[in-house]
């Protein structure tokens, strides 16, 4: 049988794999090294040369593009359609599984799947029927507690309280969420799993019949796997000595979302006759940026150990850029893209990765202002994400007590006992009397024939944003904005949000207060610089529409020619001719909770590692020295993730090699010279340090960071002195 079309075009690492005899098997596969070709490749050798059927085969991966992506590939090798053939997801191949075993799973014939959003209504439900307090017990804290149990295979009975108030109150609302799903024949995602595992367990027979069944077990990214998802293969590989997993150990990122790395450097221990095979030649990255990446993960211990490897030269340097601050970080990447372009190359060839969802909101104003078009991959823009949203709902209610969406969108939030009823009740007097919601719900507080609890609760949040409108009069932009988050309730809503999602969105909000400090609407594309046809609006509206905009502009999709933005996460699997890794300072990334935590840091630079060998010809890495972000001025040393790699593949940039506008400024006035980075001495303000300007001549200005925050000041009036 002719398999030369299967073998050719793999390397010797890769045909090794892809031959070995029904045996259990680790590869270890680093990045580039074209994992996804073995496992279709030893599918399709598996097929033609063993003799086992399509559909004695079970392959297991961790996305639907991933699966679909491997069925095309597979039939193209064996030029012929596999409908029905068991490649999927864990929670897809589980489905199956419940569907075709309902009764045996104790589920009713047609049980239905909930998203992420029926399972938090419904853990809401639960909770006030348990009396809960839902400020004191916040449903997503009880939803992360609920899965991340299942996600390591445990029910509420297999869980010991130790007489502790948070371990008690949520094992009572996991077990009554638990009996409402019962009821209801609704399964979550995290249930698949733990269900299909179940059905193993408790069913020999089922067992049986898919051991039998199942002539080969393949899985892919197994790095990824969590507590069940690796029990559940442990238990269907039984003895049989048949199961290939692909992943690299270098490459576990998961961590804080249940993933185990220990799964796959424990393998070799729990399948004793099982072989090692190493994928170390690298298709995608130059050599400069490949021994770049192994000196960097050479620092984590533990490792199964690789080393990467390119046979197609070392290629450009690392280019090293120090920024003043944020804002010059961004225009410098943001122009050197541009360059980039002009030079004949695509937008969508170019990628800036970075640790913090906050930090997209300079770089997407900058990729605004030198109009490239830009789509932040696997995520929302700044202004769209729902933290962002519900701090500009109040925002916008403190300057239009009449904005209905803004009302509708923070009335209960965070919630404070105002109930559906009550919420329609507000809505029917402002439709019978054509009214705004707000003056609807004055009218109703104002009427005697409402319940006292429904009255606080209604009165409670008008007296909450006027008082926050009383706060913020005469305050500039920045302080408004802060005040308003600070008295909203939101910071304290989102700390008890558990995990890095809750984190990520405190920094969001840090990173609006941010934003209305810079703010300029001279900057923004809503100016008009000759003033014409435009109202006298106040700088908080100019803002709010600004933001607006922002929000509602179209991303595009991911066929089309933009930038890509995205966090190191997101990036996993991807690949770009040209990359920026933007943030590498020490708090940043790596982020300061991974020092708090252990094994933590390892993981970041294991996120590092990812983040480099995305790039395939081009990587540049930038850190500023002074950094605004989460609402405060912070100075970090470069990263140490840079300092790990060796001084001779890295090139410091000079600006005037890059085509970029120099960030170098000076400024001459009868005192001397100003450039950023410049120590200066203001009457008034004491000693600062320039970290930005604009304007020429008269009209030019600084912004100074002072120890009482930033300002910005004009150079012919402002008298400042240099220092050193």
């Amino acid at each position: 049988m002719d398999v030369s079309h299967i073998l050719d075009p793999l390397n010797d690492a890769q045909r090794e794999a892809v031959t070995l005899p029904k045996q259990s098997a680790l590869i270890l596969a680093g990045a580039g090294s074209g994992k996804t070709r073995v496992l279709t490749h030893r599918i399709a050798w598996l097929i033609k040369t063993q003799g086992i059927s399509p559909f004695g085969l079970l392959a297991v991966t961790f996305t639907n593009k991933a699966a679909a992506e491997m069925r095309v590939r597979i039939e193209s090798l064996l030029e012929t359609p596999l409908t029905g053939m068991w490649v999927g997801t864990f929670h897809g191949i589980s489905h199956r599984l419940l569907r075709m075993h309902y009764e045996k799973a104790k589920l009713p014939k047609n049980f239905q799947i909930m998203d992420a959003d029926d399972q938090l209504r419904l853990v809401k439900r639960v909770s006030a029927g348990l009396g809960l307090d839902e400020k004191q017990w916040p449903a997503r804290q009880a939803v992360w507690f609920i899965n991340s149990q299942k996600d390591e295979g445990l029910r509420p009975k297999n869980i010991e309280d130790y007489d502790d108030l948070y371990l008690k109150t949520h094992l009572a609302i996991y077990g009554a969420y638990q009996e409402a799903c019962e009821r209801g024949g609704m399964v979550d995602f995290a249930e698949l799993l733990l269900r299909a595992h179940e059905l193993w367990l408790n069913n020999p027979e089922i067992l049986n019949h898919y051991q039998d069944r199942f002539s080969a077990l393949l899985v892919d990214e197994f790095q990824d796997t969590n507590t069940v998802q690796y029990a559940w293969l442990r238990v269907l590989a039984g003895d049989r000595d048949n199961l290939i997993v692909v992943g690299d150990d270098d490459q576990s990122i998961y961590g804080w979302r249940g993933a185990r790395i220990e799964n796959i450097q424990r393998f070799s221990e729990d399948f004793k006759n099982s072989q090692i095979i190493r994928l170390e030649q690298n298709y995608r990255s130059t050599g400069s940026i490949l021994k770049a990446a192994n000196h960097l993960i050479g620092n984590n211990a533990g490792r199964l150990g690789k080393e990467l490897w390119t046979d197609e030269g070392d290629g450009d340097l690392i280019n090293l850029y120090s920024s003043y601050n944020e804002i010059d970080e961004a225009r410098y990447i943001a122009e050197r893209i541009a360059r980039w372009v002009a030079d004949g190359n695509r937008h969508d060839e170019s990628a800036i990765l970075y640790r913090s969802n906050a930090q997209s909101r300079v770089l997407e104003e900058a990729m605004l202002r030198l109009q490239l078009p830009y789509r932040i991959y696997g995520g929302q823009r700044f202004f769209e994400r729902a933290e962002i949203r519900n701090a500009l709902g109040y925002i916008r209610l403190v300057s239009q007590r009449d904005a209905d969406a803004a009302f509708e969108r923070v009335v209960n939030v965070p919630p404070r006992g105002m109930g559906n009823r009550t919420l329609e009740e507000i809505r029917e007097v402002a439709r019978l009397e054509q009214v705004s919601l707000w003056i609807a719900a004055e009218r109703l507080v104002a009427d005697s024939s409402l319940t006292a609890r429904k009255k606080n609760s209604i009165s409670g949040f008008l007296s909450l944003v006027e008082d926050m409108d009383e706060a913020t009069r005469g305050v500039d932009l920045e302080t408004l904005v802060e005040r308003v988050i600070e008295k909203s309730g939101l910071v304290p809503y989102y700390e008890k949000e558990r995990g890095e999602r809750g984190q990520a969105r405190l920094e969001n909000l840090g990173e609006l207060v941010s934003a209305a400090g810079s703010f300029d609407p001279k900057q923004n594309l809503t100016f008009d610089p000759l003033g014409e046809n435009i109202e006298d609006v106040s700088l908080l509206d100019e803002f709010l529409s600004h933001a607006s905009l922002e929000a509602g502009d179209a991303q595009g999709g991911s066929n089309e020619d933009c930038v890509q933005l995205m966090t190191m996460h997101s990036a996993k699997g991807l690949e770009f001719p040209l990359v920026f890794l933007a943030g590498m300072e020490e708090g940043l990334f790596p982020h300061r909770m991974s020092l708090e935590e252990p094994g933590r840091l390892e993981e970041e630079r294991r996120l590092c590692y990812v983040g480099l060998t995305r790039a395939m010809r081009y990587l540049y890495l930038t850190h500023a020295e002074s950094r605004r972000l989460n609402g405060s001025d912070n100075y970090n040393r470069l990263s140490r993730f840079v300092t790990e790699i060796p001084e001779e593949l890295i090139q410091e940039v000079r600006l005037q090699n890059t085509g970029a506008r120099s960030s170098n400024f000076d400024i001459n006035q009868t005192d001397g010279e100003f450039s950023l980075g410049q120590r200066v001495l203001h009457a008034k303000f004491g000693e600062g340090v320039v970290l930005n300007y604009e304007g020429q001549g008269n009209q030019a200005r600084v912004q100074v960071n002072f120890s009482e925050g930033s300002k910005w000041l004009m150079v012919s009036f402002a008298n400042l002195e240099t220092i050193g």
